[in-house]
């Protein structure tokens, strides 16, 4: 695998985060986990999408794989080859894999997930010997994608222990 260390901000990679991240701030305004995604194809978006587990009541529908789903049905192929994947938070197990059965290219995120990131910070499974290979990079934005998961979570406990002021 690739650099898992931030790239230049000020790169071209930073305006597909900063898509990703209207994402997540729609996911954030329905209450839910603040991931947002974005797929690219050719330079241009392809695929957007945002977590709903929470509104749709279902554990598969992590911002990737809703994005993921979104772009197969675009270009009609369940393998979406020359794509690259922006996502606000490291993917965990069940997006990696998804990730890995749908051929996308590169793998660019923002925040590290030391509880959960399949891809370098709790695993690796980038690396492991599959039938395609993903390159990804990661900290792009990650301080702007770690601060809004860091809000949601603070107001979410805020709001359980009832704290004025946590609703949003």
């Amino acid at each position: 695998m690739t650099a898992k260390t931030p790239i230049s901000e000020d790169s071209s990679h930073e305006s597909f985060m900063r898509a990703a991240l209207k994402e997540a701030q729609k996911a954030y305004d329905l209450g839910e986990s603040p991931i947002g995604c974005v797929i690219v194809k050719d330079g241009k978006i392809i695929a957007r999408g945002h977590n709903l587990r929470q509104t749709k009541q279902d554990a598969t529908l992590h911002a990737e794989m809703v994005t993921i789903s979104k772009a197969c049905r675009k270009l009609s192929a369940w393998h979406i080859f020359d794509c690259d994947l922006y996502v606000t938070l490291e993917p965990c197990y069940m997006c990696a894999g998804a990730i890995i059965q749908s051929h996308i290219r590169h793998v660019y995120f923002g925040a590290f997930d030391p509880k959960g990131g399949a891809v370098c910070s709790c695993s690796h499974l980038f690396d492991l010997p599959h039938n395609h290979h993903v390159e990804a990079t990661g900290g792009i934005l990650k301080d702007e994608c770690s601060d809004l998961l860091k809000k949601f979570f603070r107001e979410l406990r805020d709001q359980k222990k009832g704290r004025p002021g946590s609703a949003r």
